[in-house]
Parts: C-alpha cells; structure tokens; sequence
C-alpha cells in the first residue's frame, strides 16, 4: 500500500524537456525497458515547452470502462494499473477514452502501458523514478502539504471536460487560487483548425 500521505504532483511550467524522467522511468525494474510516460509540446508552433504526460490516476477511470477484456484494474490505494497482459487484447479503446492522452499501446507486445506511479517502488515507500532524477521540480512526490509550503502554485485534482467532472489522485500545480482545471477540448481543437 502506498502511504496515503505522499501524493504526485506535476507542474508543467517548470518542465524544461530534458527527458530525464522519460530515460529513468524506462529503468525502473517492472518497466522492462519501455517508459511509461511521454513529454509533449504545449504549443510547438509557439513555443519549446514541454509537459511530462503522466497517468492521472482517475477516481473513475475511463481507460478501464472502455476496456472490452476488464484488463484495467485500479488499486485498493487509487493507483490504475497498466493492462493486464494476460487479458489485453490491444484494441486500444483505452487511448481513445483516456481524456488526458496518456495510454499508449506497444505494438510489439500488443498491450497498453502506462504510467503506474512506479507502483513497485512507491507501495514499498520509495518515490516514482521520475522524480528521483527530475532537476526542475515538474515532477514531485511528497505530503501536501509540504509541497504546497515550498510552491507558490496550488495542487488541483479536479477537472471539467464539457460537462463532464474528472477527480484524479495526482495533483496539477495551477497558478493562482483554482479549484480545477477547465479542459475545452472542442475549443482546443477548434484553434488548430483555424490555423
């Protein structure tokens, strides 16, 4: 069991796309040397800023209410596993219903994998790989409320696709006082088409 007061927070503004956490989180020992998460751009056209794209850890995730083959379990402690793979029959509908874009199926073994908050490491009280060689501060393992003693950015855990309201059990560091993060999808994808 992972302890219930150590909590992952990710804070995209201080990502600055060294693929640090890409490389170590390949290394850790139930990987097999394939990395769970992934670094995007924010807006390539504009800008060099990168995110790390971790899981999200849903209250209710929709990558495993998708799942055809009940591949996708979720923890006792909130944790929501990589498909089993045993049972993943690589169709894939867990990348499409994951609202933050991060299962990816790996073709060569036809299976989905994720991150999985190093789940190995972290039930036995040691902190995701990611964040052990993270230098920015993007990626962060700790009590609340001492990470919110060090940032001026506040942890959000909740967020607003359409009409939809997705609780999460890692924290997004937002600026300011929000409560959650509004993710307009539509108008996202609107402004592309624009372009």
């Amino acid at each position: 069991m992972i302890d219930p007061e150590m909590e992952f927070f990710l804070d995209p503004s201080r990502c600055i796309g060294c693929k640090a956490c890409f490389h170590a989180c390949a290394e850790c020992e139930t990987h097999r040397g394939v990395s769970m998460i992934h670094l995007d751009y924010v807006d390539r056209e504009e800008s060099v800023q990168t995110v790390p794209v971790v899981c999200m850890h849903c209250e209710d995730p929709a990558c495993a209410a998708a799942c055809p083959a009940d591949a996708i379990k979720k923890t006792a402690d909130g944790v929501v596993q990589s498909a089993l793979q045993s049972r993943c029959i690589g169709c894939s509908n867990c990348v499409l219903a994951c609202p933050f874009g991060v299962p990816r199926t790996i073709e060569a073994i036809d299976q989905m994998m994720k991150c999985d908050l190093c789940y190995d490491r972290t039930s036995a009280g040691k902190r995701p790989m990611c964040v052990t060689v993270c230098p920015s501060g993007a990626l962060a393992y700790g009590p609340r409320r001492e990470i919110e003693r060090l940032r001026r950015e506040r942890p959000v855990s909740r967020f607003e696709f359409g009409e939809e309201t997705v609780r999460t059990k890692v924290r997004l560091m937002l600026p300011g006082a929000a409560e959650e993060a509004e993710m307009d999808v539509a108008a996202l994808m609107a402004g592309e088409e624009r372009r």
